[in-house]
């Protein structure tokens, strides 16, 4: 992409809207420092998150690197230097905060909001604690603020450097922006879709095929809420990468298009890789083993959204050169 010779302006909101999104960041960082170093606040006698301490250890370090990626992000949207920061390099670290804190930001109110109707919900029987309920609060929480912070400094960033890039219609854009790889590779990832969108939904509805017994067990309007949200991102994210690249709805805004293209990638591919990382951890309870359908469920959603974010990128790189 090019650069727009427009200053970077720092204005009061975006001096708030940083220091929230940094400040957002401490609840879940401190936790998991203070997990690390040995501390179990929030952790009830008998979490299984007791039962590996080196793997605790090993994950929650990697968490805390994670979101302070959004600090620095943060900087980077903010701060002159960042101007200078190239397209790609900037793209994938964007692209996956937005794909790891969009289902949070669209699930965890839409289970607060079914909690309202349904009531809190019920304990398993004969489930083991995993976390004390503040935890998802404050975590969650965070995580919500830094969303909107982040996203907001995102667009205006965009807005200043690259608005070229979404502006009219898809009837405006070049005939044939994206090449046949690009389509190809697009309906490539639409067909791999099919299975996560089609486990998610049929778990959705109540089927328990493919499910460990623990998860069976565990399943409240949380778990269908999630569901949902998971097969409501995959349709998002390939109905309008394929809108894009094969430039149909040509009345549609190409900032709409694109903006739903961008999270719905990032969601599918993002938690789509790290529910399959989860599958792979070490577990000595054969009932809480994720079932070989759940893990090619999740591998398909990790490939069907890195194959659209590639195709995403052709768009954007092609956009951004013919306009």
């Amino acid at each position: 992409m090019t650069q727009a010779a427009a200053p970077l302006s720092l204005s009061p909101s975006r001096r708030i809207l940083r220091a929230l999104a940094v400040l957002a960041c401490l609840p879940y960082i401190s936790l998991k420092i203070a997990w690390v170093a040995g501390s179990e606040i929030g952790i009830p006698a008998g979490s299984a998150l007791l039962e590996h301490r080196t793997l605790l250890i090993v994950a929650n370090s990697v968490s805390v690197v994670m979101d302070a990626v959004v600090v620095v992000l943060a900087l980077l949207l903010t701060r002159p230097w960042g101007r200078r920061v190239r397209a790609w390099l900037l793209a994938f670290p964007l692209w996956a905060a937005t794909g790891l804190l969009s289902p949070i930001m669209i699930g965890f109110p839409a289970q607060l909001a079914v909690s309202l109707v349904t009531g809190p919900p019920k304990p398993v029987a004969g489930g083991e604690p995993f976390l004390d309920d503040w935890v998802f609060g404050v975590v969650y929480g965070g995580f919500i603020v830094q969303g909107l912070a982040l996203g907001t400094l995102f667009v205006l960033y965009v807005s200043d450097r690259w608005s070229h890039v979404w502006r009219g219609t898809l009837g405006d854009l070049p005939a044939r922006l994206c090449g046949t790889g690009t389509r190809v590779t697009a309906v490539v990832a639409s067909l791999v879709a099919l299975v996560p969108a089609a486990v998610h939904l049929v778990w959705a509805l109540g089927s328990t095929h493919g499910l460990s017994p623990a998860q069976i067990a565990r399943r409240t309007d949380d778990f269908y809420v999630l569901e949902w949200t998971r097969a409501a991102f995959v349709a998002v994210a390939v109905v309008t990468v394929l809108l894009l690249v094969l430039q149909r709805a040509r009345s549609w805004p190409v900032r709409t298009v694109l903006a739903f293209a961008w999270v719905g990638s990032g969601g599918v591919g993002c938690w789509g890789a790290y529910m399959l990382l989860v599958t792979f951890m070490p577990d000595t309870d054969p009932d809480k083993t994720f079932t070989g359908l759940a893990q090619l469920t999740y591998a398909g959603e990790m490939i069907t959204g890195f194959l659209l974010a590639g195709c995403l990128a052709v768009f954007l790189h092609r956009r951004s050169a013919s306009a």
